[in-house]
């Protein structure tokens, strides 16, 4: 599933949030877009992300997450 969160102020630590996330997705990604987004692609569920997101410092809501269909295509069998 991959998801984008708004972020708004001052840049996240991002290697906090991939401490987090890899610790419920081994092989989550993130990223931070040039428009302020941050992209996440992970197994985890909305709450399980939200979750994450708090445990970094970020104070996410469920409702500020947006959720985007999949762009995986299968090929790499992930």
């Amino acid at each position: 599933m991959e998801f984008s969160l708004p972020l708004i102020g001052q840049a996240p630590d991002l290697i906090e949030i991939e401490r987090a996330l890899t610790a419920a997705d081994p092989a989550a990604l993130l990223d931070l877009s040039g428009d302020g987004m941050l992209r996440i692609s992970t197994v985890a569920s909305d709450r399980e992300v939200i979750a994450c997101l708090h445990a970094a410092g970020i104070p996410a809501r469920e409702d500020e997450l947006l959720r985007l269909p999949s762009v995986c295509c299968g090929g790499c069998g992930g």
